[in-house]
């Protein structure tokens, strides 16, 4: 079991280890007010600033650009990750991200694996071992988000959709 402090160093060891390999310099970081696709509606992500909620929603006549979540938002169920972690909170914080339950993430690209590291809380002050779970190259991946979910770090070009 683990306090909510993790060393720096064991932290970017951990993620290292478990990296999937797939940031391509090809795949978009959204950004404020750019476009997004329409099969991306209701989507939301979090920017490389990792403060900013953004959802992928219809602007004008059909044209669809990633705006700023208001705040606070009911949990979300689908999620995009475009490559580097973006950090989620489960139903184990104040202010959930989503919730727990059967989830499906789907890469985006044929060389994307899609990975989810997710700890729970245990009991005050104190959270479990990290859950890795990595998909294959290009295939969907299956997972349950935890009861108790502190929060969920997600990575790889990937689509996150609650089955």
């Amino acid at each position: 079991m683990k306090r909510f402090r993790t060393p720096a160093s064991a932290l970017v060891a951990g993620l290292a280890m478990f990296s999937p390999g797939n940031a391509h310099a090809d795949v978009p970081t959204p950004q404020l007010e750019a476009p997004c696709s329409a099969d991306l509606a209701g989507t939301m992500t979090l920017l490389p600033d990792e403060q900013t909620y953004v959802v992928c929603q219809e602007e004008i006549a059909a044209r669809f650009a990633w705006m700023t979540a208001p705040t606070p938002f009911e949990p979300n169920n689908q999620w995009l990750s475009y490559g580097p972690v973006i950090t989620l909170h489960g139903q184990g914080m104040r202010n959930p991200n989503l919730t727990s339950g059967q989830w499906t993430a789907t890469p985006l690209d044929s060389e994307t694996a899609c990975l989810a590291q997710q700890q729970t809380v245990v009991e005050a002050g104190v959270l479990s071992a990290p859950q890795v779970s990595q998909g294959a190259k290009g295939q969907s991946l299956p997972l349950a988000m935890l009861p108790n979910l502190f929060y969920a770090e997600l990575s790889g070009n990937c689509l996150w959709v609650k089955d």
